[in-house]
């Protein structure tokens, strides 16, 4: 097993080095071919995920698998239609790769630039969505990496035959790379993922917190991504009581089970609406829960715990405590409680008077995302191309030597040089 994998992470390795000198009309041929190619076999892959659907059923009426990662394993042909757009998106977008970010002068011919540049080898290891595939795949030949996925075992026949799908367009690619993407499927694969630090540069889990939680705690590789989706939105005083009721509703109805889901509403205690408010949630089908077990609980369904502040700083003062750093919104007629709301709260996600569904790299204009990131370094909130890009430095001289600057001889100057 761990040379079977280490065969694999290393042959990764070796096609991302390609990737990284791959011209934009390639990338770009390649990720209409897979557009293409999804679209021709849809029917090949609603019937994989026909398997895994019942197959899970029988799962969830075991117990062993909740209702919420049921329902993101289903491929409707709405997520057929967002898949396709999404890679047909991804190629509209500029390259992320290359890109000048600064040029300096440092003296007279001597000159520094900041270039931007893959990350590498991705470790992609999500549950439930298939759509995760075709989304991180499409992401990750447009940013010139390559990729290791692992889905869950419950969407096993849609992976595989996305995936073969993908990579039959691929090879129908003149030039494309081997390797750019790669297909796991076990636990021990995941423990021997883990371990790969030497090939794989960046872990990117899609999951709840247990995954999330056995991840970090099990890897040197840097992981980037979220635990939970804890997602608030706070009823000010002088909130709009229709558009408080569309946003919430939206906020906890739309898709339940997305992380970007609300599960807490917390309603100012001036808000003269709040009965009203109240019942419409209950009338569209929303248990409110008044005294939940914790205020950092994420339901996933059509529950949302509920409560009452004193003040707009009690407000951010309870989210910065129980948020996960998702995403978070203010319904508000008032800008400057908003602009004190946007500024205070410390999440990756602040809105106004939106839905928190939009937390989203599709609906960003990113074309789709690898996932959302509550970190603080690196990437934050929906990762889409720019995410999954660093930079690096190079100087070009002529003969110059540090001593000459040592010495006084010659000095710097440091001149930015417009691009």
């Amino acid at each position: 097993m761990e040379e079977d994998f280490t065969i694999i992470a290393k042959r990764a390795k070796t096609a991302s080095k390609k990737m990284a000198v791959l011209s934009t009309e390639l990338k770009n041929k390649a990720l209409i071919n897979i557009a293409q190619n999804i679209l021709q076999n849809q029917s090949e892959i609603f019937e994989a995920n026909s398997r895994d659907l019942n197959e899970a059923k029988t799962l969830v009426e075991k117990g062993e698998l909740n209702r919420s990662a049921y329902n993101r394993l289903k491929l409707d042909e709405n997520k057929m239609r967002d898949m396709i757009q999404g890679i047909k998106d991804i190629v509209s977008l500029d390259d992320p790769i290359g890109r000048i970010l600064l040029k300096r002068e440092l003296d007279a011919g001597l000159v520094l630039t900041k270039t931007s540049c893959p990350i590498g080898v991705l470790g992609i290891i999500f549950e439930a969505r298939p759509d995760v595939i075709t989304q991180v795949s499409a992401l990750a030949i447009k940013s010139s990496n390559a990729v290791i996925l692992k889905g869950g075992k419950e969407s096993i026949n849609t992976n595989k035959m996305i995936m073969s799908v993908i990579k039959d367009a691929l090879d129908n690619t003149e030039g494309f790379p081997k390797d750019v993407l790669n297909q796991i499927f076990t636990r021990e694969d995941v423990a021997e993922m883990l371990k790969q630090d030497k090939y794989i540069d960046l872990i990117i889990p899609r999951g709840g917190n247990k995954l999330v939680k056995f991840i970090k705690e099990n890897t040197k590789i840097p992981v980037l991504g979220h635990a939970d989706g804890i997602c608030h939105i706070f009823v000010d005083e002088s909130a709009d009581l229709d558009k408080a009721k569309n946003i919430i509703i939206d906020s906890k109805t739309q898709y339940p089970s997305a992380c970007n889901s609300v599960e807490t509403v917390l309603i100012h205690k001036d808000f003269k609406f709040k009965n009203e408010l109240t019942e419409s949630l209950k009338d569209a089908g929303i248990e409110i829960i008044l005294s939940p077990e914790s205020w950092h609980i994420e339901y996933g369904e059509k529950k949302l715990s509920l409560k009452t502040v004193n003040s707009l700083e009690d407000a951010v003062e309870h989210i910065n405590e129980y948020s996960s750093g998702h995403t978070e919104s203010i319904i508000t007629e008032n800008e400057d409680s908003a602009k004190i709301f946007i500024n205070s709260v410390d999440s990756s996600g602040v809105y106004h008077n939106v839905s928190t569904r939009f937390a989203d790299g599709f609906r960003y204009g990113f074309g789709a995302e690898v996932g959302i990131s509550t970190n603080k370094t690196h990437a934050r909130g929906p990762v889409g191309l720019e995410g999954l890009t660093i930079y690096k430095y190079s100087i070009e001289g002529n003969g110059h030597i540090v001593k000459d600057y040592a010495e006084g001889k010659k000095q710097f100057h440091h001149k930015d040089i417009k691009v």
